[in-house]
Formats: structure tokens, sequence, C-alpha cells
């Protein structure tokens, strides 16, 4: 376990992503990742208020009810360290104030919860004066509604804006931030990184396994059964990609781990980056993402090179 820097947050090493409950994971799957993730010492869950509003006859909000329902039933909530976020959700949109308290109020009815551990600008608005924004974040957590604040998808100015107005006037400052970033999205390096280092946040990237390439599922000449396997395979599915699970595969095969749990453990050793966020689908995905791994000095290089 680890504690994010600025918080009191204890959370597990893998941070469980919830985008895909209640949408490519059923109800069924979705409560079997969950349980299988929290009886094997998993803690930290990653959700938003707009998954999944992108599929056919779905508004939002769907993977938070299926989380909460399932809190609920385990009676766990005070074991489980959830974050969330706002912006994002076609009819909550933006960081104004009083649609972040409006937003907020909605995520803690269909988490069935009184507070939010981590709650996520999930992205910049421009057109709200940060100042607003963070008073808002600031009555929420005077409320006792919000423990901590972090920001989503920001350029590193806007975030240095952000932390450098919440420092002159006595408001709840972002503790961490969460990006895109994983061994072949690489951008992070030369972009917000600097800016997170200097100011001692935590990273904890989305697409940590670059939305399931760097599991090791996809091959050349397999066919994989998921909503996201066109934009993989235009994505990745190409030397650098192909070369990258060559190498991982033999690390993998020298640990007896999996190719997920060695992409994972290359992130986790990155500068800035506290814990990386990866979903799963149904149980087989979850057993292979959970073992925490420490790679040599040659191993991590052996990637970073790729």
């Amino acid at each position: 376990m680890i504690t994010l820097p600025k918080t009191d947050l204890t959370v597990h090493p893998l941070c469980l992503g919830g985008n895909v409950f209640g949408f490519s994971a059923d109800v069924a799957n979705s409560e079997a990742v969950l349980s299988y993730y929290f009886d094997d010492g998993g803690n930290f869950v990653d959700t938003a208020d707009m998954y999944s509003q992108w599929a056919p006859g779905h508004v939002g909000g769907e993977s938070e009810t299926v989380i909460g329902n399932w809190m609920k039933s385990r009676g766990n909530r005070a074991k489980m360290v959830i974050a969330t976020k706002v912006a994002k959700l076609d009819t909550r949109p933006g960081l104004k104030s009083a649609n972040i308290k409006a937003a907020c109020e909605d995520s803690l009815k269909r988490l069935q919860t009184d507070y939010i551990d981590l709650y996520y600008a999930h992205q910049d608005d421009l057109d709200t004066p940060i100042e607003e924004t963070l008073g808002a974040f600031d009555s929420l957590i005077k409320e006792g509604k919000v423990r901590y604040i972090a920001a989503s998808n920001f350029t590193p100015e806007r975030l240095q804006e952000s932390l450098d107005i919440a420092g002159a006037n006595y408001l709840p400052s972002y503790v961490a931030s969460q990006d895109q970033y994983n061994l072949l999205d690489r951008e992070y390096e030369k972009g917000l990184m600097p800016t997170i280092a200097k100011n001692g946040l935590s990273q904890i990237p989305f697409y940590g396994l670059a939305r399931g390439f760097l599991s090791g599922k996809y091959r050349p000449g397999v066919t994989v059964d998921s909503v996201r396997a066109t934009g993989v395979a235009n994505s990745y599915a190409n030397e650098r990609g192909w070369n990258l699970l060559t190498k991982l595969d033999q690390i993998a095969k020298d640990k007896n781990a999996t190719v997920a749990a060695v992409s994972l453990a290359w992130l986790r050793a990155q500068p800035t980056v506290a814990t990386p966020i990866a979903s799963a689908t149904k149980l087989e995905q979850i057993k292979e993402l959970m073992p925490v791994i420490e790679l040599t000095s040659d191993e991590l290089q052996l990637l970073t090179n790729s």
C-alpha cells in the first residue's frame, strides 16, 4: 500500500478503472471484478459521472451506480478510496460553481455515500475563472462531501496557474493529476511531468495498458472481441508495438508474470507516478492485473528505450 503525497489516502498499487462498469462489463461481471479486487487487497476505484454516456441507451452515471450498489451490498464503503470526476457529463458540463455542487450531489447519490475521497476536475474549463472552480471545491471540502481534489487533462500551464491561485488565495489545491501515460504513449514525460514533479503531485495515469494492447492480448493475425479493438489496432498494432510486446513477453516469462503486470510495473517505476489505473471486464483480466512486481534496472531500461 502507498500513501498519496499531500493526503492521508492509503491506496493499493493498482487503481481499478471503473470506465467499463455497466458498459463493456455488465453488472454481474463488474461486481465479480470489484469483489476479486477488494478481496485481494485492492481499495482504490476510479470512476466518473460521465461513464458511460457514450454507449447507446446510456446517459452517464452507470459506473457510479454499479460501484455504489456493490459497496452497499458488501458494506465496505469505509474501506474503499473512491475517486470520481466532474465536467464532462453532457448534462453537467464544465467547472462552474453551481455545476460542480450539483454534479457532486448526483455522484454521491449514485455512489450511495456521503463523501468522495478524490474528486477530479475531469477537464479544464477555460470559460470559468479558476477561483470560482476552486471556491466550489472548497465549499464541498468544508461540508465534508469531498476529501481531496485533483485535475485531469489539464495543460502544464493551466495546472500550474491553478496551483498558484490556490496557494495565493488559501483555496484547496489539486493533490494529483490523471493523464494518459503508458509505455507507448509517452508525451506526458515532456509535457506535464516537470510540472507534476515541481509541485510534488501524484500522477495517477489512465490507459496504463494502452487500452488493452499492453496486456498482450493483441497479436499479429489475432482478432480481439472488444469494443476498443479497432481503435487499439489503429494506434498500436505497428512495428513499434510488436517489438515492445516481444520484450514484454521475455520479461514476463523470466519473472513468471503476466505481460500486463510487467507493463504496470514499468509505469509504477516512473518518476511522479503513484499508482496506475487499469480496468478489467471479467475475472480472468483482473487476475492478470493484480500481481505487483518489481523490475530490475536493466529491465526498466530495456522497456524505456523501446
